[in-house]
């Protein structure tokens, strides 16, 4: 029988600790949504004590706001990359739909969005600096007011996604586009 080496030995421990619970976490909260996700489950998950997990990492509302952000940060990339050399509309069309697309591909975002419900405070998603810099990336200026607009939309277009891709961006550019970056 081999034996498993000690993930808490050698190497950088802090780094390899967070990375590891951190993944468990995302493997947990993808699997059974944020609302069944605890400590005692990501100590099991992990192979580690719940020390452990304070210890390196902190709580729960510490590791879902990691997440958050690490969901967050993966979709500024991916959105990053499809609006390099564009502005106005064809900017935020893009953003939008390119947005939605990582959101409903990656394992975290149906938690993330399940967890949205109007008998539940929202303020992480309506209130973060996170989540607003990210819709003010998507502009391209700091609009703060336009970026609550733009998390509403993309919220509505995730419950209510149109039937294909292109008729989701062809409602974004028509629509959309327009209200954020006006033509002369």
């Amino acid at each position: 029988m081999a034996k498993r080496q000690d993930w808490l030995i050698g190497g950088d421990r802090r780094t390899e600790a967070v990375e590891r619970i951190f993944a468990a976490a995302a493997q947990l909260v993808s699997q059974q949504g944020f609302d069944a996700f605890t400590i005692e489950a990501l100590s099991t998950k992990a192979h580690c004590s719940p020390a452990t997990i304070y210890r390196h990492v902190g709580g729960k509302a510490v590791i879902t706001e990691g997440l958050l952000q690490r969901l967050s940060a993966r979709i500024v990339e991916r959105v990053s990359k499809a609006i390099e050399g564009l502005n106005g509309s064809e900017r935020v069309v893009t953003a939008l739909v390119v947005a939605l697309d990582h959101i409903r591909s990656e394992p975290l975002g149906p938690a993330a969005m399940g967890t949205i419900r109007p008998d539940r405070d929202n303020s992480w998603l309506t209130a973060s600096p996170l989540v607003a810099g990210l819709a003010e990336h998507m502009m391209g200026r700091s609009d703060p007011l336009a970026a609550q607009w733009l998390i509403r939309v993309t919220l509505a277009l995730w419950y209510f996604p149109m039937k294909d891709r292109d008729a989701e961006y062809e409602l974004v550019a028509r629509f959309v586009g327009p209200g954020f970056c006006p033509e002369a």
